[in-house]
Protein backbone atom coordinates (compact mmCIF):
# COMPACT_ATOMS: atom_id res chain seq x y z
CA UNK A 1 0.00 0.00 0.00
CA UNK A 2 1.32 3.42 -0.96
CA UNK A 3 0.83 6.57 1.08
CA UNK A 4 1.51 9.87 -0.68
CA UNK A 5 2.10 13.38 0.68
CA UNK A 6 3.05 16.45 -1.36
CA UNK A 7 4.14 20.04 -0.86
CA UNK A 8 3.96 22.28 -3.90
CA UNK A 9 5.31 25.73 -4.67
CA UNK A 10 7.93 25.74 -1.93
CA UNK A 11 10.10 28.83 -2.42
CA UNK A 12 13.41 27.01 -2.20
CA UNK A 13 15.63 25.74 -4.96
CA UNK A 14 15.46 21.97 -5.61
CA UNK A 15 19.25 21.97 -5.69
CA UNK A 16 19.30 22.95 -2.00
CA UNK A 17 16.77 20.29 -0.95
CA UNK A 18 18.25 17.27 -2.74
CA UNK A 19 21.38 16.87 -0.54
CA UNK A 20 19.13 16.67 2.54
CA UNK A 21 17.01 14.00 0.84
CA UNK A 22 20.13 11.97 0.00
CA UNK A 23 20.94 11.77 3.73
CA UNK A 24 17.50 10.65 4.92
CA UNK A 25 16.19 8.42 2.13
CA UNK A 26 17.88 5.31 3.56
CA UNK A 27 16.33 5.83 7.02
CA UNK A 28 12.86 4.90 8.22
CA UNK A 29 10.39 7.81 8.13
CA UNK A 30 10.17 8.09 11.93
CA UNK A 31 13.97 8.19 12.23
CA UNK A 32 14.16 10.80 9.48
CA UNK A 33 11.70 13.06 11.32
CA UNK A 34 13.81 12.75 14.48
CA UNK A 35 17.10 13.61 12.73
CA UNK A 36 15.96 16.40 10.41
CA UNK A 37 15.72 19.17 13.05
CA UNK A 38 19.41 18.69 13.84
CA UNK A 39 20.60 19.14 10.27
CA UNK A 40 22.13 22.53 9.57
CA UNK A 41 20.09 23.10 6.42
CA UNK A 42 17.05 25.30 5.86
CA UNK A 43 15.47 22.59 3.69
CA UNK A 44 15.14 20.24 6.68
CA UNK A 45 12.03 21.92 8.12
CA UNK A 46 9.68 21.73 5.09
CA UNK A 47 10.90 18.23 4.33
CA UNK A 48 10.12 17.12 7.88
CA UNK A 49 6.61 18.56 7.57
CA UNK A 50 5.88 16.58 4.41
CA UNK A 51 7.18 13.35 5.98
CA UNK A 52 5.04 13.95 9.10
CA UNK A 53 2.05 14.49 6.82
CA UNK A 54 2.71 11.18 5.06
CA UNK A 55 3.01 9.38 8.42
CA UNK A 56 -0.30 10.93 9.53
CA UNK A 57 -1.93 9.75 6.29
CA UNK A 58 -0.67 6.23 7.00
CA UNK A 59 -2.06 6.31 10.55
CA UNK A 60 -5.46 7.38 9.26
CA UNK A 61 -5.44 4.26 7.05
CA UNK A 62 -4.71 2.11 10.08
CA UNK A 63 -1.01 1.41 9.47
CA UNK A 64 1.68 1.40 12.13
CA UNK A 65 4.72 3.72 11.98
CA UNK A 66 7.10 0.77 12.29
CA UNK A 67 5.80 -0.83 9.07
CA UNK A 68 6.59 2.19 6.89
CA UNK A 69 9.55 2.72 4.57
CA UNK A 70 10.34 5.30 1.90
CA UNK A 71 9.42 4.10 -1.55
CA UNK A 72 10.45 7.38 -3.17
CA UNK A 73 11.12 11.01 -2.40
CA UNK A 74 10.89 13.29 -5.41
CA UNK A 75 12.10 16.86 -5.52
CA UNK A 76 10.77 18.45 -8.68
CA UNK A 77 11.13 21.91 -10.12
CA UNK A 78 8.24 24.28 -9.81
CA UNK A 79 7.75 27.57 -11.62
CA UNK A 80 10.33 30.33 -11.41
CA UNK A 81 9.67 33.88 -10.34
CA UNK A 82 11.53 36.19 -12.67
CA UNK A 83 12.84 39.15 -10.74
CA UNK A 84 15.66 41.57 -11.45
CA UNK A 85 18.38 43.56 -9.83
CA UNK A 86 19.45 46.98 -11.08
CA UNK A 87 23.16 47.32 -11.79
CA UNK A 88 25.44 50.03 -13.11
CA UNK A 89 24.80 52.10 -16.26
CA UNK A 90 21.05 51.60 -16.14
CA UNK A 91 21.24 47.87 -16.75
CA UNK A 92 19.24 45.06 -15.18
CA UNK A 93 20.40 41.56 -14.23
CA UNK A 94 17.79 38.81 -13.99
CA UNK A 95 17.28 36.85 -10.77
CA UNK A 96 15.34 33.58 -11.01
CA UNK A 97 13.70 32.66 -7.74
CA UNK A 98 13.19 28.92 -8.03
CA UNK A 99 10.40 26.87 -6.50
CA UNK A 100 10.20 23.17 -5.64
CA UNK A 101 7.60 20.46 -5.44
CA UNK A 102 8.20 17.73 -2.83
CA UNK A 103 6.51 14.33 -3.19
CA UNK A 104 6.98 11.65 -0.51
CA UNK A 105 5.70 8.12 -1.12
CA UNK A 106 5.72 5.68 1.81
CA UNK A 107 5.23 1.96 1.49
CA UNK A 108 3.93 -0.46 4.10
CA UNK A 109 5.96 -3.66 4.58
CA UNK A 110 2.90 -5.81 5.29
CA UNK A 111 0.18 -5.58 2.68
CA UNK A 112 -3.45 -5.64 3.83
CA UNK A 113 -5.55 -8.66 2.92
CA UNK A 114 -6.81 -8.66 -0.64
CA UNK A 115 -10.58 -8.85 -1.10
CA UNK A 116 -11.90 -12.09 -2.53
CA UNK A 117 -12.92 -12.32 -6.16
CA UNK A 118 -16.63 -11.88 -6.93
CA UNK A 119 -17.04 -15.44 -8.17
CA UNK A 120 -15.73 -16.83 -4.86
CA UNK A 121 -18.06 -14.60 -2.84
CA UNK A 122 -21.11 -15.74 -4.82
CA UNK A 123 -20.18 -19.42 -4.39
CA UNK A 124 -19.73 -18.98 -0.63
CA UNK A 125 -23.09 -17.23 -0.27
CA UNK A 126 -24.99 -19.93 -2.16
CA UNK A 127 -23.12 -22.81 -0.58
CA UNK A 128 -21.94 -24.29 -3.86
CA UNK A 129 -18.57 -25.85 -4.46
CA UNK A 130 -16.51 -26.46 -7.60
Amino acid sequence: MEIIATQKFLTMSPRKIRPVVDVIKKLKPTEAVEKLPFMAKRAAEPLAKVIKQAIANARSRGLSDTELTFKEIQIGEGPRLKRGRPVSRGQWHPVKKRMSHIRVVLEAKTAPEKPKAKSQKVKEEHGTKD
